[in-house]
């Protein structure tokens, strides 16, 4: 009996280590670089999380162009990374054709979706979270007037613009400035564009700016901190860029989806299919910290949980622009 024991003990040991070595992490980054502040930071962030918690190192890369994607996601594959976690809903095309290749593989794309039974992609509510800066952006606003820098002229980013048209409006705003930077990637990483759109709309009274934009966005922030008016983050917290001058940030939590893909997957827990967060999950929120909490009043902070609270209840739906490409605020 101790024989047999023993010799279980050992296979069982054997098995773990075998297990642990096939967890090979790789991490994909969208354009626009690692350090955007923004949406790839975030995945980083995620990954450096798995990292401290488990001791278990990820690969990584950041693309220069379009032209990269499909081969740096089957290079990876092909070196045995498993699970590969791609940023970004550019990798769709390119996940398609390679997932099927690696059935063994566990791929999981970050705001987008791809086919393959051994695909997740994540996705989340961002129409949610820009509601509740929308309406912190309202309150905030003396001229009643606010301004929103997209990024990419995607359904995507149209979400963001149209659940913070709806915020705003709820809490009182009178005009949305909308505008888009570009219609190819290279928006992502545009900073003069949106820094120009920004000073356009501050031009026409817009004093609060609300940028989803990557990398970009950061002009725009910029340049709503130099005109001394205020701005609003996206996706990673951007209060602390510019302290004071920052009245919020919506939190798009790209580093949760990472840090499940790859912790799922060392657990023998993960699963393909779609996975859709907001606020009732924790995908999305908004930012609060010592950088911009002497810009949010009591009454705003009201204002914007009872929004959340409602939000979550069903008592508010948020239209998601995605759903008919349409904005009805």
């Amino acid at each position: 009996m101790k024989r047999i024991v023993l010799g279980l003990m050992a296979a069982t040991a054997m098995t773990f280590s075998a297990y642990a070595q096939d967890i090979k992490p790789g991490l994909l980054f969208d354009l626009g670089g690692k350090f955007d502040k923004s949406f790839n930071e975030s995945s980083y962030n995620g990954a450096e999380k798995f990292k401290a918690e488990t001791g278990i190192g990820y690969r990584e890369y950041e693309i220069k162009g379009e032209e990269e994607r499909e081969q740096a996601l089957r290079r990876f594959a092909e070196d045995g990374n498993n699970p590969i976690v791609m940023a970004g809903f550019s990798w769709a095309t390119a996940l398609t054709a390679i997932a099927k290749d690696f059935p063994d593989t566990k791929f999981t794309i970050i705001d987008g979706g791809a086919e393959g039974e051994n695909v997740r992609s994540v996705v989340f509510k961002e129409q949610e979270g820009s509601y509740l800066v929308g309406i912190l952006g309202a309150m905030a606003s003396q001229s009643k007037k606010v301004g929103f820098v997209g990024g990419m002229n995607i359904p995507l980013i149209s979400a963001f613009g149209c659940g913070y048209v709806g915020g705003a409006k709820s809490a009182g705003a009178t005009q949305v400035f909308e505008n888009m930077i570009g219609d190819t990637p290279e928006a992502w990483g545009n900073k003069p564009k949106a820094t120009e759109i920004a000073k356009s709309q501050m031009e026409q009274g817009a004093d609060v700016i609300y940028a989803a934009a990557g990398g970009a966005g950061l002009g725009a922030l910029e340049a709503a901190a130099d005109a001394g008016k205020l701005g609003i983050g996206v996706d990673s917290n951007q209060n602390h860029l510019f302290p004071g001058k920052v009245l919020t940030s919506m939190l798009k939590r790209v580093d949760v989806a990472v840090y499940n893909a790859f912790m799922d997957a060392k657990d023998g827990k993960f699963t393909p299919g779609l996975n859709v967060l907001g606020l009732k999950e924790g995908g999305v929120d908004y930012a609060m910290d010592d950088n911009n909490k002497p810009l949010i009043t009591a009454d705003m902070q009201a204002a914007v949980e009872k929004a959340k609270a409602d939000i979550i209840a069903g008592t508010i739906e948020v239209h998601d622009y995605r759903a008919d490409n349409k904005c009805p605020y």
